[in-house]
């Protein structure tokens, strides 16, 4: 029988793979686990075969350091069979291009990082194919994430807001503003197809966060149906309350004994136009991450748990998307009511 799988995705795999700028002659690295997609490992080798590039396809075990369920969390410990092995590090750091379509990525990983100051191009790719297809990035999506990156870099201050009773202020000095955009393009460039985001690394916070119903907690990849109302202070929820999402949120923090658990980690918000807020509950949870509620335009993202700068390393890291917030950097609006400005952020030629 003749296997056509991966076949319909070849071209939205070149077109990726044209977006992070592989070349003919460039060495191009496919890292896969046991399960992996096989459709997705055979439209990217193809595709970089296509463009001329020296493919390598490396099928290395399966099993995360994380001590959660490996189901595309986003939590990037990566795997145990890379993080204890050089010889499959030295692999991913000769390489001018990794496409690595494991389950979790190496986001969070220290491993990550020196495989990329090797000036190695980092491509994850983990969720559907109609959402990899609806979210395909264009050129100008970089642009539009750098604007918004030098607007976070120049404020001193961002005061999130809300109907509901958010009321956030974050202080920007230091915060290590950036970006995604969906596709790898510099050498040592990580980024995530879909994705096209505006995220910094806050030190400090504090205020009042309001979780309503129909925002989206992640990785549990489920939408709140009663209000979880947090206190922060210093950058640490001091307090979870509300009816039954609030008692889950509470038991998350408590069950994952982790120091780092209930610190806020990065924030910023979503510029990805495409996206679709609906998506999470279109699919079976082992086949997204979630990226549509994550990079959704005019959305307000917030994680918990580890922090790169301020030296947190942590696997208790919670992505929380909320929709309805007025972002203002400085009191200058960015967001509205969880929709972008348009035209508020200038876009340089």
């Amino acid at each position: 029988m003749i296997d056509f799988e991966g076949v319909d995705l070849i071209e939205p795999f070149r077109k990726e793979l044209e977006l992070c700028k592989v070349r003919a002659g460039e060495h191009v690295v496919i890292l896969s686990e046991p399960s992996s997609r096989s459709d997705y490992v055979a439209a990217s080798f193809a595709a970089a075969r296509s463009l001329g590039a020296h493919v390598i396809s490396a099928v290395v075990p399966g099993g995360s350091a994380a001590p959660t369920p490996s189901t595309h969390t986003g939590a990037g410990p990566g795997l145990v069979s890379v993080l204890e092995d050089t010889v499959a590090q030295e692999l991913l750091k000769n390489a001018d291009l990794v496409v690595d379509l494991t389950r979790e990525g190496f986001i969070h990983a220290p491993a990550q990082q020196s495989i990329l100051d090797c000036g190695t191009r980092i491509i994850f790719i983990c969720d559907a194919p109609e959402v990899l297809i609806r979210n395909l990035p264009a050129e100008g999506d970089k642009a539009r994430a750098l604007a918004a990156v030098d607007a976070a870099r120049a404020a001193t201050t961002m005061l999130v807001t809300s109907a509901a009773g958010t009321n956030l202020t974050v202080d920007m000095a230091d915060c290590h503003p950036g970006f995604q955009t969906g596709f790898a393009d510099d050498p040592g460039r990580w980024d995530h197809w879909p994705s096209t985001m505006m995220l910094c690394w806050p030190q400090i916070s504090e205020g009042t966060i309001v979780l309503s119903p129909g925002d989206i907690l992640l990785p549990f990849k489920e939408y709140i149906r009663t209000d979880i109302h947090l206190t922060v202070v210093a950058g640490h929820i001091e307090k979870v309350s509300g009816a039954g999402d609030a008692a889950m949120l509470e038991q998350y923090f408590v069950d994952s004994n982790d120091k780092w658990a209930r610190y806020l980690s990065h924030m910023g918000w979503g510029l990805m136009k495409s996206a679709d807020w609906f998506a999470t509950a279109m699919y079976s949870k082992h086949e997204i991450m979630g990226m549509d509620a994550r990079a959704y335009a005019g959305n307000f993202l917030w994680s918990t748990g580890p922090h790169p700068f301020l030296g947190r390393d942590s696997y208790a890291h919670l992505d929380i998307a909320m929709r309805g917030c007025t972002i203002e950097l400085d009191g200058h609006a960015v967001v509205v009511d969880g929709h972008l400005v348009d035209g508020d952020i200038e876009v340089s030629a």
